[in-house]
């Protein structure tokens, strides 16, 4: 690695390599760092900006990337991947979102993590049509989200899928689908076939020509250029080879793909944000003087302690996300284990990376306001940059699981234990029932238990036949 980071074969005119925390890489992951920052200074930040002026889907930023091996960075050598690990993806997200396109950083994000859900229960079908041609460009995403459910992505309540003619007929209504309209491959959550509840879910591989999507309506205030919008797979007839795991694994593939593998890339896009603001006001700050009191910027106080916060929350961050992506690679064997199912490793984890993003996420939105600051009315122009960079970092905290779920999360988990996060909405507060029944008079109590008997009979006569 050069001593020295470049930009254009000039010296960077951000933060140095002295302030980035190298000895968590490996010498191939600082080359694969090199050549990232080079392509982000050649071509992919001046795309950005037309990404968002333009709301254009930064599709020739993938394509460079494919170029280069990254849409393939953690699948194994034998099928054309870089067999790259958890902290390799760390460090490609946070670099991209930081000299280059933070929505070209999302798509990553979101193609990454609908890969890793395929190699998690891979099949020679699978690998062969979606995983050994990611190098030539072509590109996935996942669709978890509900119109009817917003954040809580895990209960696709508008969805579904049934056996037919040897395969499965799957619906699916997303409201939110990154590369929506323009990914070759999407990787879609649905109830099950024979659905028994709602933590009964399974996974499937849609091609991208049987996807509805109107990305033409995508208009956001940041990350305009990811074309995050609604997408419907209607009643669309795959082949059998298409599920990806069993019939029902789609919660455990959530806990021990989906889930890892989004928080610890989009919080490190979210970190790559908040470093490339503070590169931006050093850049400025360092260059802008006051002639009437022979300053610069950079030499008032109160400028340094904005950017001295700025950097040291970042960094610690950066360094909490690491250690995440550091214990799934010691679990993982370097992201080198086969999991079976029912196995676990990266779940174990999951509420550690819960707290990285909501901490990312919430550092990112406070210090790209104090960039804008120490670079004052400059910095609110279009031509500096840095107010892309503000408005991009602000869906940080709105990306489900929005900030509001995470920390109830952890909250509830601390306070009353894992299981009453109760995911899947099969469980009740009783204390809380038997309270409000408490209130009701003698007429209104024998009323709700009548609608509750007339309601078990209901369920029982529609409740799927089960075989002893």
């Amino acid at each position: 690695m050069a001593d020295e980071k470049k930009w254009g074969g000039e010296p960077f005119w951000g933060l140095g390599y002295e302030w980035d925390p190298n000895w968590v890489l490996t010498d191939r992951q600082k080359e694969l760092r090199e050549t990232l920052i080079e392509l982000c200074e050649k071509e992919m930040r001046a795309n950005a900006k037309r990404s968002d002026d333009e709301l254009l889907y930064p599709r020739r930023n993938l394509e460079l990337m494919g170029e280069h091996g990254f849409l393939a960075l953690t699948v194994p050598e034998e099928y054309g991947g870089l067999g790259e690990n958890h902290v390799a993806f760390t460090m490609a997200c946070e670099t991209i979102a930081r000299y280059g396109c933070a929505s070209t950083a999302m798509c990553y994000v979101m193609h990454m993590a609908a890969v890793q859900t395929i190699m998690l229960r891979p099949t020679p079908e699978l690998i062969e049509k979606y995983i050994k041609p990611l190098n030539s460009g072509k590109l996935g995403t996942l669709s978890y989200s509900d119109p009817e459910t917003g954040s809580h992505f895990w209960y696709p309540f508008s969805s579904g899928a049934e056996r037919s003619n040897g395969g499965y007929k799957v619906r699916k209504k997303a409201s939110w689908t990154t590369s929506g309209g323009f990914a070759d491959f999407y990787v879609v959550q649905t109830t099950s076939p024979d659905f028994s509840g709602y933590d009964d879910l399974s996974v499937f591989v849609i091609d991208g020509d049987y996807v509805k999507s109107q990305p033409s309506l995508w208009d956001a205030l940041g990350l305009r250029g990811n074309q995050s919008g609604p997408i419907e797979v209607d009643n669309v007839e795959i082949p059998g080879d298409q599920i990806v795991g069993p019939i029902g694994d789609g919660a455990a593939s959530n806990d021990e793909a989906v889930d890892p593998w989004f928080l610890i890339g989009s919080s490190s896009v979210w970190n790559g944000i908040a470093l490339g603001a503070i590169d931006i006001a050093k850049r400025h700050t360092t260059r802008k003087r006051h002639v009437d009191v022979g300053m610069r910027v950079a030499d008032y106080p109160t400028i340094q302690d904005y950017v001295g916060e700025a950097v040291m929350d970042t960094n610690a961050c950066r360094l909490f996300v690491v250690s995440v992506a550091q214990a799934m690679d010691w679990a993982t064997d370097d992201n080198t284990k086969q999991l079976e199912p029912g196995e676990t490793a990266r779940a174990e984890f999951l509420h550690w990376a819960w707290q990285i993003k909501f901490e990312a996420a919430k550092n990112v939105a406070h210090h790209v306001d104090k960039m804008l600051h120490a670079c004052g009315g400059s910095g609110y122009k279009r031509d500096m940059e840095l107010e892309r960079y503000v408005r991009d970092a602000k869906a940080g905290w709105v990306m489900g699981p929005t900030n509001e779920v995470l920390r109830q999360f952890v909250g509830k988990a601390v306070l009353l234990g894992f299981d009453a996060l109760d995911y899947w909405n099969q469980t009740y507060n009783r204390r809380v029932v038997e309270n409000e029944v408490k209130k009701l008079d003698p007429a209104a109590k024998r009323e709700l238990a009548e609608q509750l008997v007339a309601q078990a009979e209901k369920d029982e006569a529609t409740a799927p036949k089960t075989t002893a």
